[in-house]
């Protein structure tokens, strides 16, 4: 299950890199219309910001997959296993709440401004712009159920993917 769940991580990550390049190449674009050309385009400064809300949330799904949100690992290191055992759990527990929670409201706002569509872009309903809520609060539920249990049975590391960048300046 773990392997074909890095799979759809894996490909999250690959659709969050296409949303970043078109975000640019929009950007770009409006950029280029209004200071060369003269001509602003009215619709992609409004799509430009739904680009940045996806690649938002489907980036946090990556992140939380690879556990490289922010956390206070010099404090929970300093404590015992089993403290540190007993305040993951904690911890993960608010994560499941607060996913749970973008998961069902984010259903339920998708289905209620469904059939609104956006204002310079009157064929995009903004069910698909608020699909984000429900399809990336819906993957981290999954995600934080999946280390619940890992902390639980105590097989859970606690430390993020190894090809991430730690924040270090030293790398």
């Amino acid at each position: 299950m773990d392997k074909y769940f890095r799979r759809l991580v894996d490909w999250v990550e690959v659709w969050t890199v296409l949303l970043l390049v078109l975000m640019v190449l929009l950007v770009s674009l409006g950029v280029f219309f209004r200071y060369v050309l003269n001509a602003s385009l009215s619709w992609y400064d409004e799509f430009a910001s739904f680009l940045l809300v996806w690649l938002t949330f489907y980036g946090a799904v990556v992140a939380s997959y690879r556990r490289r949100h922010i956390g206070f690992e010099v404090v929970v290191d300093r404590f015992t296993p089993s403290t540190r055992k007993i305040v993951e759990l904690i911890a993960e527990s608010c994560v499941l709440g607060f996913q749970a929670v973008l998961f069902y409201h984010g259903w339920l706002l998708m289905q209620k401004m469904g059939d609104e569509t956006t204002v310079s872009l009157v064929w995009v309903k903004m069910r698909w712009i608020y699909s984000v809520l429900p399809i990336t609060g819906g993957l981290m539920l999954v995600i934080s159920l999946m280390r619940f249990v890992s902390i639980a049975a105590g097989n859970e590391s606690g430390k993020g993917g190894d090809s991430a960048w730690s924040g270090s300046s030293s790398q």
